[in-house]
């Protein structure tokens, strides 16, 4: 049978596939403004797509509100026959494993949701972890260690923190065969100051190569924007342009084999990035790759 939950529904016609909650804003006595991340971002994304929503629409808007498609929910995913495609507009905490916070992140989110769904959601067996931050995804990768139904694709900085040599494969040597060990199943290491042209190109090989290799009943697509151009964190050089055309990548390869993603925003350590991920849902949206089938 089918778990029962309020914790995931399905999305109504007339909504986009988005998840958020004003309190995924966090604040703390105005302390949040010295803190390199910008912890309102979530609520900016909302706005901004708000805004091009009533611009898009406005001969209808006679009331002059805010128009109602965002978010769909303010609760989590579920996966069906017909693939469903969402954003969670918040979440990536992929520093943090089930047992140890680490780099800002203090809850294992993806581990959670992917456990979740394996305990509790029929005909989900097998997932692949896309996580494309700028830095590696350790805590996550540390929780799935040795779990076979996990895949994990994590192209990052190699230079940046966290550095975790225990989570990256290692060759090694079992029975005159060679086996490598390790959570990441397909490692892409970027050297400082990667530009649009490199970076897509190997994000298109390896997302491609990732679901060819194992093809998933879930993809948990972690799009962290700290590998813009700029980020004092993240150390890449990534343009506006090219994060929008990484996330239509994901999403297309996704599309292309019917499997249900779902997009956790991640780190991204400048004020601009939410106008970069409202400009990535609206191109998805716009290109029918956040819509179901």
């Amino acid at each position: 049978m089918p778990h029962r939950s309020e914790l995931y529904e399905d999305v109504p016609s007339a909504c986009w596939p988005i998840v958020y909650s004003p309190d995924y804003n966090i604040t703390f006595m105005g302390l949040e403004k010295l803190h390199p991340f910008d912890a309102g971002k979530w609520g900016k994304v909302i706005n901004f797509l708000k805004v091009v929503i009533c611009c898009g629409y406005h001969h209808r808007n006679t009331t002059g509100s805010l128009p109602s498609q965002l978010p769909c929910s303010e609760k989590s995913f579920e996966t069906s026959a017909n693939p469903d495609r969402r954003n969670n507009n918040g979440g990536g905490f992929h520093h943090c494993s089930s047992d140890k916070g680490g780099g800002f992140c203090a809850y294992a989110d993806i581990t959670l949701a992917i456990k979740f769904l394996f305990e509790r959601v029929p005909g989900v067996s097998k997932a692949t972890i896309i996580d494309l931050d700028a830095h590696q995804g350790n805590g996550h990768e540390r929780d799935f260690m040795d779990d076979q139904r996990v895949y994990i694709m994590d192209a990052y900085n190699r230079y940046i923190y966290p550095g975790d040599g225990f989570a990256k494969p290692i060759l090694c040597l079992l029975s005159n065969t060679e086996t490598f060990l390790g959570a990441i199943k397909r490692k892409v290491e970027l050297e400082w100051g990667t530009e649009d042209t490199e970076y897509l190109q190997k994000v298109h090989t390896h997302v491609e190569g990732a679901l060819n290799e194992l093809k998933p009943d879930i993809i948990v697509y972690n799009a962290g924007t700290d590998i813009l151009d700029g980020d004092p964190l993240g150390g890449l050089a990534i343009s506006p342009q090219g994060i929008v055309k990484r996330d239509e990548v994901v999403f297309k390869a996704a599309r292309s084999r019917r499997i249900p993603i779902l997009m956790v925003t991640s780190g991204g350590y400048q004020k601009r990035t939410a106008r970069i991920i409202a400009d990535s849902i609206l191109n998805l949206h716009n290109l029918g790759l956040i819509d179901k089938e």
